[in-house]
């Protein structure tokens, strides 16, 4: 009998991809949660809060892997911290966690920056912490999700004139992509840092929601703001961009085509 892989944030918009592909490869996953769920689907859950490390070490008992997804805006650090120190006790083998794309590049120094970029700072230092652990580990760079620029978009799509940063550009990348990445990663051995994985296209801030706007059949004023800090001349320089690693394959517009359409099917079928 093979000893479980561990997922935290096995609920989230990666987590829920990387325990189908696991369970697809035939793997006995738990998943661990703040909040209580039934078992379903061959997947065992797990209450435990990493904040605070309450159930944490019952969580990892009898765990070979823990591929650690849960994140974020703040708090990564002390997550990992505590995730680590119960894994260690536990004589994990494997340790896999995702990061962020300019993690190292993306300087965390004023108030603003910690406002507007801090989870990149979080990121690196739970790296940091990852790397240090002693345990065997795995750390995988993307770019950001498809599913948070559209968040972002439909935000900002309620407004009457829409701020976007200039120069900002992102190279978002699918997020079942990734899994798929993860989950091979997660069945390999121990690789330490691996290239990044970003997505096929770069695109300016304003690219992306004029294409969510297209798709959403509306119009909106787009006004440049350039945001201050040493954070947002990072980005604009493009540090949070890996055109070398552009390896996923779908694009922001194919992503668009699912996704809106869905939503608009679904609301045309409401009574």
């Amino acid at each position: 009998m093979t000893s479980p892989i561990l997922v935290t944030g096995g609920t989230g918009t990666l987590g829920r991809h990387v325990v189908r592909r696991l369970r697809d490869a035939g793997c006995d996953v738990r998943v661990l949660s703040r909040h209580s769920h039934s078992p379903g689907d061959g997947v065992e859950f797990v209450t435990g809060d990493l904040a605070t490390g309450k159930g944490i070490q019952a969580a990892v008992a009898g765990v070979g892997t823990v591929v650690h997804l849960a994140g974020s805006a703040k708090g990564d650090e002390d997550k990992a911290r505590n995730l680590v120190r119960a894994a260690s006790r536990a004589g994990v083998r494997h340790l896999v966690y995702i990061s962020v794309v300019g993690a190292d590049r993306v300087p965390i120094v004023s108030g603003s920056d910690r406002a507007m970029f801090g989870d990149f700072g979080c990121k690196l230092a739970a790296e940091r912490i990852v790397s240090d652990s002693g345990l065997p580990w795995t750390t995988l760079r993307a770019t950001q999700f498809h599913d948070l620029h559209l968040t972002v978009a439909e935000q900002l799509a309620k407004l009457p004139v829409i701020p976007v940063p200039a120069g900002v550009r992102f190279q978002p990348v699918d997020a079942d992509e990734v899994a798929a990445r993860l989950v091979e990663l997660t069945l390999g051995k121990p690789a330490g840092l691996v290239p990044d994985m970003a997505g096929p296209r770069v695109y300016g801030m304003a690219d992306l929601v004029r294409g969510y706007l297209r798709a959403r059949h509306k119009r909106r004023l787009m006004v440049p703001v350039r945001l201050p800090g040493r954070a947002a001349r990072a980005f604009r320089a493009g540090a949070n961009l890996s055109p070398e690693r552009a390896v996923g394959h779908r694009t922001w517009e194919d992503f668009l085509a699912e996704r809106v359409s869905l939503s608009s099917d679904s609301r045309s079928s409401l009574p």
